[in-house]
């Protein structure tokens, strides 16, 4: 049901216009002077609003040019009541935002008329915003998994380290890899292999608090990034990641199904100054780290000095294994 707002402080002209509306189906709300019907547009979704320009405190005009100020909200159509008939008053109107426009006196039969005008443009703007959030989340997320891609969780990523440097706060990020996934594939089939990823990433994003996030790296793999997390924090983070995955079988379409995972652990310690690609170079290496060591384990590195890890020292950090058989 759309929300129309009549705000109008002739009470004849406000209860004739009421009843039309409402007779029409649509959800009104009422306002005798500008104050109140800015109150009734800041607190509801208001899709339809009939201004009388004369109102009292604020007038119609500069309601409707708070409405096309506030760039956040739905839109609004917006249709301007007045007795004014020159063409100047009518440019103002247009100026300010006004969708349409009626001279009084007016009879209901145009009214309604415009309204359904104005239905189909918020019907219209509907459909646009909707095939801009499937577009948008067609462009961020992940087919498969639904998890952000990978150029998204880098460009968040990017704004965590900014915000770290900014706050002089730790970043923590995690890089996971499913163990041994070329064998299941080999062994199930490609569809079963899929099965697990759906499994793997919802896990893992049930694992993470809720504004931690989580991408798909690329192919069996997934980068999760911490913000304001501590070493230990991480550690325990890590640690109930990898028996979310390794403590239930997985249901596939096939068969029930063994899967564990192998993962980087880091955290950046505030100085920090070098690339954010030089720390996902050093947690890529931690990966590897934990793959050598057995799988199904994860392992935390520490550069030893942060501020040499872009530099000639770049690769000399002490690995904290955390080996679980």
């Amino acid at each position: 049901m759309i929300n129309l707002l009549i705000a109008e402080d002739d009470r004849v002209t406000k209860k004739i216009i009421e009843k039309t509306m409402k007779e029409c189906g649509y959800n009104v709300f009422c306002a005798a002077d500008g104050e109140e019907a800015y109150r009734i547009l800041e607190n509801n979704n208001i899709q339809i609003a009939i201004l009388d320009w004369m109102l009292p405190g604020i007038e119609g005009i500069e309601l409707s040019r708070r409405i096309r100020s506030d760039k956040e909200k739905n839109y609004t159509y917006i249709i301007l009541l007045t007795a004014k008939k020159n063409q100047a008053d009518m440019i103002d109107g247009f100026s300010a935002g006004v969708d349409d426009y009626i001279t009084k006196p007016f009879n209901t039969h145009d009214l309604k008329a415009r309204i359904k005008t104005g239905e189909r443009i918020i019907e219209l703007q509907s459909q646009l915003i909707e095939s801009q959030n499937r577009l948008r989340e067609q462009a961020t997320h992940d087919g498969l998994t639904k998890l952000l891609n990978r150029n998204a969780i880098l460009e968040i990523i990017e704004v965590e380290y900014a915000r770290a440097l900014r706050n002089e706060i730790p970043m923590g990020m995690i890089m996971i890899d499913i163990d041994h996934f070329k064998r299941i594939n080999d062994t199930y089939g490609h569809q079963t292999g899929d099965d697990i990823l759906q499994e793997v990433a919802l896990r893992l994003k049930n694992g993470i608090r809720p504004y931690d996030s989580i991408g798909r790296y690329g192919g069996e793999e997934f980068l999760i990034v911490l913000p304001n997390c501590s070493m230990n924090e991480i550690y325990k983070v890590a640690e109930r990641l990898r028996l979310q995955i390794s403590g239930e079988k997985f249901r596939t379409r096939t068969k029930l199904i063994n899967a564990s995972i192998s993962m980087g652990v880091l955290v950046a310690q505030y100085p920090f100054d070098k690339p954010l690609d030089s720390l996902i170079n050093v947690i890529d290496k931690a990966l590897y780290e934990a793959k050598g060591n057995g799988r199904n384990c994860w392992v935390s590195v520490m550069p030893s000095d942060n501020n040499n890890i872009g530099g000639e020292n770049a690769g000399k950090f002490s690995f904290a294994n955390k080996q679980v058989n």
